[in-house]
């Protein structure tokens, strides 16, 4: 079942007290890419359900996505601990999407 994009709730200061691995996909309900690149994002997160994959509807005035710069859709920002170690803009594969969650869960540069 696919879920779709809410209305952001949380905050800058929300994301940034993130503990763990996190994704924050911005996008809207009506945005063909996003529309698209869906089965890829949920065929990706199937394998790593300890990641928190936060679907965020972004647009115009919407504060959380103008702090992280998002300019299109769909956006993954893949956080550690509230910060941003890793994104990807309109990913076109399951596999892009499972290899930066595998990076974003191991340990080093990216995983911390």
């Amino acid at each position: 079942m696919t879920t779709p994009y809410t209305p952001e709730s949380l905050t800058r200061a929300d994301v940034d007290a993130l503990r763990g691995p996190a994704v924050l996909d911005f996008g809207t309900n009506w945005c063909g890419f996003c529309q698209a690149a869906r089965p890829h994002v949920e065929q990706a997160f199937t394998t790593h359900g300890d990641v928190t994959h936060v679907k965020v509807e972004d647009g115009s005035g919407r504060p959380l996505g103008r702090s992280f710069r998002v300019k299109l859709w769909p956006t993954l920002v893949f956080l550690r601990d509230g910060q941003e170690v890793e994104r990807l803009v309109r990913p076109r594969s399951s596999a892009e999407i499972a290899d930066a969650l595998q990076r974003l869960r191991a340990p080093g540069p990216a995983g911390r």
